[in-house]
């Protein structure tokens, strides 16, 4: 089979997951105030979501690691996301909306997990770099935020949820050509450690604390920035286009994320992640010209992009091939997960209280981060934190 065959098999699920993202991401907060909810409510949401994919992520990770059936589990929640669009469809009011979003974190993020697991193992036994199979996922993220905001543009915020619901769909058939392998010789389920032996590794844990801060400082840019770019007069097409334009220097990052990560390592690539980040949340709590947003999200690339490069390179390394999968819900559960469900109900609150100084709270949450990677990279070496 040529590889570009299989590059698309790999790569095809994350591009339909991404499209999705690209429009909930970007406009979700529209629609939520679209059906009743407030901006204090917004932020309680996006925490519960967060905290029922910290113990959905462990759990179906888990099941995944005892299963070594990755696509099936794949598969599983690819159909259930899929009825809870319809959920979400003929849901109003804050409380309805709560329900079926904690259903959607228990389904949303474990997809992400297990499938980026897939393309770690994928990746490397298969001699493919991850950066130029993940890029596309970047890519569908653009078409999918420049769709979604077209369609807000012309049809209303009813559309978020149909442009969403587009990408969603598309996850099953591309669910069914991952390569086989992936379910056959999924190597976790006979990893010789668990969850408690990462828990107890210091290395692990100061790697989650500034990946995982790096990540979670997105949240009131997530949660508030079309909020906060419309109320400042930008049109819509202009919010879409700024989205757009901070995956797309993801993607060239991405392209060039092996001469990168050759050059800066592991520790290197994600504390250029939190330099961005500490220089993006503190000039977007002072402006909203477009002028200055533009290079601002243009540091998307580091404070997103290399940050999760770096994540996924220290997985590769610091585990065994047997343990990528368990290491990577860990991870996403309590690294990214647990973080961001109590940063996300914090940007809610100081948004509420000091709006777009808000951002300044995610300045602070991007230097403890700092301070965990610059002593992450004085006790790790390289080496394998659990026996393989």
């Amino acid at each position: 089979m040529s590889r570009w065959l299989i590059g698309f098999r790999l790569s095809g699920y994350g591009a339909a997951y991404f499209f999705a993202s690209g429009a909930f991401m970007s406009y979700w907060p529209v629609w939520l105030r679209d059906r009743g909810v407030i901006d204090a409510e917004i932020g309680t949401l996006f925490m519960s979501r967060q905290i029922m994919s910290v113990a959905s992520t462990l759990a179906i990770g888990w099941l995944a690691h005892r299963l070594g059936h990755t696509r099936g589990v794949l598969l599983a929640l690819a159909a259930a996301a899929v009825l809870l669009m319809g959920a979400y469809q003929l849901s109003w009011g804050f409380l309805t909306i709560l329900l079926v979003s904690l259903f959607w974190g228990a389904v949303w993020a474990p997809t992400m997990a297990l499938y980026d697991s897939v393309l770690v193992t994928e990746t490397k036994a298969r001699g493919f770099n991850y950066g130029s199979l993940r890029v596309w996922s970047s890519v569908t993220f653009i078409l999918g935020t420049l769709v979604c905001g077209a369609a807000v543009d012309r049809g209303g915020s009813s559309w978020v949820l149909f442009v969403g619901a587009a990408g969603v769909l598309m996850l099953l058939p591309f669910g069914l050509i991952l390569p086989a392998d992936a379910q056959r010789r999924d190597p976790s389920r006979h990893a010789p450690f668990g969850i408690p032996d990462l828990l107890k590794s210091r290395s692990f844990l100061l790697f989650m604390l500034a990946a995982g801060c790096c990540q979670a400082s997105h949240a009131v840019l997530y949660s508030f920035g079309t909020l906060t770019w419309r109320a400042a007069g930008l049109s819509d097409l202009t919010i879409s286009l700024l989205w757009g334009e901070s995956v797309a220097v993801e993607i060239l990052l991405m392209l060039g994320s092996g001469w990168l990560l050759a050059r800066l390592g592991v520790c290197g690539l994600i504390a250029f992640g939190l330099s961005c980040a500490l220089v993006r949340w503190l000039g977007m709590a002072f402006t909203t010209e477009v002028w200055a947003l533009v290079p601002l999200q243009a540091l998307h690339a580091g404070t997103f992009a290399a940050s999760h490069l770096g994540a996924m390179a220290f997985i590769q390394r610091a585990l065994p091939a047997s343990g990528v999968a368990l290491g990577q819900s860990v991870y996403y559960a309590i690294g990214t997960g647990a973080a961001q469900a109590v940063i996300f109900q914090i940007a809610g609150l100081l948004y509420g209280a000091y709006g777009q100084k808000a951002f300044l709270g995610m300045f602070a949450v991007a230097a403890l981060g700092m301070v965990a990677i610059v002593a992450l990279a004085r006790r790790w070496r390289g080496e394998l934190l659990v026996r393989a």
